[in-house]
């Protein structure tokens, strides 16, 4: 699953099979009191080919096991890479290729972020996001390129079958909202993104 791989101090980075998301594996440093790691460098990673710059970060709270959030992004000029990174709990994440001309064009990743594990998951503009709570009461830290913008927010329906998408859980067992409900299929959605090889 590994294309390449990049170490520099207290971080790891590997790109994937889908060009632009990375793995962002922190590492940590235990004693009897528990442990240490790093969230993000400034100064290291952008040498490890993640120069980006945050604007924002934000916290969901998941309380029950089955939160499905999702798959969101924010069209452009207010697209956004987002960093995610599970808190407390664990989650099943999701980031779709969104990117018009893509040879991964409509195809998604899919990794199990876990409190217990400090990896990370980056994820680029271009791509829709979304996940789903492995465990009750799992927090999920966002750190984000650019603000939220409301009237930008974006979506594909969560569990549209042409993904191929093999969430965890049961659909009767899933907690979404409304709204998440109601996006459009991948098939019937017009995508503002294109890919720049």
């Amino acid at each position: 699953m590994y294309e390449s791989f990049g170490w520099m101090g207290e971080m790891h980075v590997k790109n994937i099979s889908i060009a632009g998301p990375k793995f962002v594996d922190p590492i940590r440093h235990s004693d009897d009191r528990g442990w240490m790691s790093e969230l993000w460098n400034s100064v290291g990673l952008p040498r490890l080919g993640l120069d980006v710059s945050f604007t924002q970060d934000s916290m969901a709270y998941n309380r029950n096991m089955g939160t499905v959030r999702g798959l969101h992004f924010q069209v452009p000029p207010f697209d956004q890479g987002k960093l995610i990174i599970c808190v407390s709990g664990s989650i099943f994440d999701i980031a779709l290729d969104m990117r018009v001309g893509s040879p991964t064009f409509g195809q998604h990743l899919s990794v199990t972020l876990s409190s217990r594990n400090p990896r990370q998951f980056w994820v680029p503009s271009g791509f829709a996001h979304g996940y789903c709570s492995l465990e009750p009461d799992t927090k999920v830290l966002y750190k984000l390129t650019k603000p939220y913008e409301q009237d930008a927010v974006g979506g594909i329906f969560w569990n549209d079958p042409a993904l191929n998408i093999k969430w965890p859980i049961q659909t009767g067992a899933v907690f979404v909202n409304e709204r998440d409900q109601q996006w459009p299929s991948f098939a019937s959605f017009e995508s503002p993104f294109r890919w720049e090889s």
